[in-house]
């Protein structure tokens, strides 16, 4: 099966995204089990993130140069495995989960960029399981189940099973263009990146300020942790069905007037689905601008997340209640992207 990967691309995207699920559980179940209650726990979130996110832009760089894309997937899987062997130790546990966390979305997001050609379904497949194995990752390792050791195996096994893939291939070449930003100093792609970059720093601010009455009451709970999963993936099937525009109008218009009434929990959870659609539109848009250099765009807004996730760990959130502010981050959001999209001519 894994020797048909070439020819099947849907194999590959499989196969990175249920490593990304298992990657993203590993580093929350570590990360609640035994830093989370540690006197350096802020200064190991703050690291981890920074090392998961800020480094994939330079890291992306040297991916697209190095054009082995499997090996940083493969060594980030191995290195947030190795975390597991010095848990007591928390500052450099977070920082390899941080870096091993980058490391394979590097890996895996170029190789998914390369065989998606200008489609975003693929993105969408890929991205979305990683809410899901952080909201699982969080709960069990708020619990007491002994899962640490089922956790390594699974890193190692998903390294090998990319490793033998890409091996079956006949190459450990990957298939990224030539490392190039030729172009990107002129001011309609500066421009274009700069609005697709502040659409990923709104999109991180605003989920990670989402402040439901409702959001741990039970089945709702989860039902909104779906939305995400759920939102990432259709946004990049009808991005590719009806436009990009479209796509982004109809997704985040739709999203702002529901969050207007989002303390009614259905409303709630449509909002966050119809809010997360664009997340592999904007992928895809920023990689067509810096086409030769994928892992470089990957990374810049991977940065975007970061500086998103730093106001929310600053403790500078909305007031409760206030869910005018979300269909005002919706409404900002998609003027940034149309504008974005316009000028990089996706």
């Amino acid at each position: 099966m894994i020797s048909d990967a070439r020819d099947r691309p849907l194999l590959k995207v499989g196969i990175y995204s249920v490593s990304h699920f298992v990657v993203d559980f590993a580093c929350a179940f570590l990360m609640f089990r035994y830093i989370a209650g540690t006197p350096d726990a802020w200064l190991c979130v703050l690291l981890y993130n920074f090392f998961a996110f800020a480094v994939q832009m330079p890291m992306g760089l040297l991916a697209d140069k190095i054009n082995r894309n499997f090996l940083f997937a493969a060594i980030g899987l191995i290195l947030v495995a190795a975390a597991y062997g010095f848990p007591n130790v928390a500052v450099l546990a977070a920082i390899a989960l941080g870096l091993g966390n980058g490391m394979f979305h590097i890996g895996g997001g170029i190789d998914v960029l390369n065989i998606s050609d200008k489609k975003s379904s693929y993105l969408g497949v890929f991205v979305s399981p990683g809410a899901l194995g952080v909201y699982l990752g969080t709960i069990l390792g708020n619990g007491d189940e002994p899962f640490g050791a089922v956790m390594v195996a699974a890193l190692i096994a998903a390294a090998a099973v990319i490793l033998v893939m890409q091996k079956a291939q006949g190459s450990f070449h990957s298939l990224n263009a030539s490392l190039s930003l030729k172009g990107a100093g002129t001011g309609g792609i500066l421009i274009a990146a700069a609005c697709l970059f502040l659409v990923v720093c709104l999109r991180s601010y605003v989920g990670l300020s989402l402040a439901f009455p409702w959001k741990g009451a039970g089945a709702w709970g989860a039902l909104l942790i779906c939305a995400v999963v759920l939102g990432k993936t259709l946004g990049g099937f009808a991005s590719d069905r009806f436009g990009a525009g479209k796509t982004a109008i109809f997704s985040l218009g739709i999203a702002a007037l529901l969050f207007l009434f989002s303390g009614t929990p259905v409303f709630g959870v449509a909002a966050v689905l119809l809010f997360n659609m664009t997340m592999p539109i904007t992928l895809r848009a920023m990689a067509n601008i810096f086409h030769g250099a994928k892992g470089f765009s990957f990374g810049v807004l991977t940065f975007g997340l970061f500086l998103g996730f730093l106001p929310a760990f600053s403790g500078v959130s909305p007031p409760p209640e206030t869910y005018w502010i979300f269909t005002a981050g919706a409404v900002l959001s998609l003027a940034l992207l149309m504008a974005g999209l316009r000028r990089a001519g996706s």
